[in-house]
């Protein structure tokens, strides 16, 4: 990623990492930006993805990882415990994290951070995040800060998630396949802003099955700006 400047004097560069420990190592790969400074917002946004990393690498719960370093040392540790036991069984483990900036105004800064976690079975696990962040007050925005009108919000999108998936409106939002909860719509828990809209993505197995992949439906900013906080402009 290059590095990149706004008004707010937010800069970035590529933060690359990956596991050189030894030949038999799981394969780790982190691409991430790194803000620089140590303003509010810089260290705000980098603790943000260290937690996240950390949280997705770690394998002991019981460890205290401070580092993304320990973290990838964790990952690899418990692919070697786990080797001990099945010795004839374990396939390499592999982990791939990456971040991008998918949306910077004056007031906010969105970025994307996908992972695949493969640590044996039949298949890995891929997964979307969204971390937002007010500029002015140098912090991450919680899902629940993002709307005036959370309530609206919810009945818009799931209008619009009825027909971007042909779910007739006399029917249960399940009644086609997916698996929603009590069978009610609800929002997912990662919604980013991009260029083209406000994203909302349900990763694998939150709604629908593995063979489906992640759902996502993106909404015009000028069909959802009424719903969203007076302190978010886009």
């Amino acid at each position: 990623m290059s590095s990149c400047q706004d008004s707010r004097n937010v800069t970035f560069e590529a933060l690359s990492l990956e596991n050189t420990r030894c030949k038999e190592c799981p394969e780790v790969s982190i691409d991430v930006p790194k803000a620089l400074g140590n303003k509010k917002l810089a260290k705000s946004i980098n603790l943000s993805l260290r937690e996240e990393i950390i949280s997705k690498l770690t394998f002991d719960d019981e460890i205290n990882v401070k580092t993304i370093q320990q973290a990838i040392e964790s990952f690899t540790d418990g692919y070697f415990e786990l080797k001990k036991i099945y010795p004839d069984e374990t396939i390499g483990w592999k982990a791939t994290i990456n971040g991008m900036i998918t949306f910077e105004n004056n007031e906010l800064i969105t970025i994307e951070l996908r992972s695949y976690l493969f640590t044996g079975g039949a298949h890995g696990y891929g997964s979307t995040n969204y971390l937002n962040f007010n500029k002015k007050r140098g912090g991450e925005i919680g899902p629940r800060e993002l709307f005036e009108d959370r309530e609206g919000f919810q009945k818009y999108a799931e209008t619009q998630f009825r027909l971007q998936q042909n779910i007739p409106v006399n029917k249960s939002i399940n009644s086609t396949g997916f698996m929603f909860e009590k069978d009610h719509f609800y929002l997912p828990e990662n919604i980013g802003f991009t260029e083209e809209g406000l994203k909302l993505l349900y990763n694998q197995y939150e709604v629908a099955s593995y063979a489906d992949g992640p759902i996502e439906l993106t909404l015009p900013y000028k069909d959802v700006q009424k719903f969203l906080s007076g302190k978010i402009k886009t």
